[in-house]
């Protein structure tokens, strides 16, 4: 997966059809509404609002898909993914495959932690923090890290697609726009300028090139 940008991947970068990749934010948990860190050390499930969020994402979701099924469904193992899927889904549909690579980011010891009270707490693990993708959280993941993680996936996962293919992923925030920085070739501390809406859609078209991968940002954040 490169993330060098040339300036013309999304309209003629190769001439067979792309491979569309849906990224879905779960729904809101309790913690969501707290705004506590949230990552893999965490296994919320998802509240009332959440379902409610992905509900009304599902026609927006069918309107993308052309009310045709997506090839491949890969999500999340943890719980508030598989949840969000479920309600996406609906129960009869088989179970999807787990990528334990899409999973939230590990915020350590700030795990469960508003940011006010990490900030109290750790002023200046925060100010390295916020002045570099590259250090870690807590002692815990990276954003830099975390990047690799998913688009490393992603490069291996992509080398099976058939072109045309369309896949949902069911994921997490930090791994999300992970992808869409990539996408866009942008350096990994654009993740700090990107907001994304729990339950929330972002598609990226993914075109091999003679050396990668190279997506192309399609949507962002789009909600029900």
């Amino acid at each position: 997966m490169t993330r060098e940008n040339s300036g013309a991947e999304g309209w003629s970068a190769g001439s067979s059809a792309p491979v569309r990749v849906l990224w879905v934010r779960h729904g809101a948990t309790a913690l969501s509404h707290e705004k506590r860190f949230s990552g893999s050390g965490t296994d919320p499930g998802i509240d009332e609002v959440g379902r409610a969020q992905l509900s009304a994402l599902e026609p927006v979701l069918a309107r993308v898909l052309a009310d045709s099924a997506p090839d491949r469904i890969y999500v999340s193992p943890l719980r508030r993914t598989r949840e969000s899927a479920a309600v996406l889904l609906g129960e009869d549909h088989p179970a999807p495959e787990l990528a334990p690579e899409l999973r939230e980011m590990d915020f350590g010891s700030w795990e469960g932690l508003t940011f006010a009270e990490v900030l109290a707490a750790d002023p200046e693990g925060v100010a390295r923090w916020q002045a570099s993708a590259e250090q870690p959280t807590g002692g815990g993941e990276s954003m830099a890290s975390v990047g690799e993680r998913v688009l490393g996936w992603l490069t291996r996962t992509l080398e099976y697609a058939e072109p045309g293919e369309t896949w949902l992923l069911v994921s997490h925030v930090t791994p999300i726009k992970c992808a869409v920085t990539a996408a866009l070739g942008a350096p990994w501390t654009a993740l700090y300028r990107m907001e994304l809406a729990p339950a929330s859609l972002t598609e990226i078209a993914y075109r091999r090139s003679e050396e990668s991968w190279v997506g192309s940002l399609r949507t962002f954040n789009l909600t029900g």
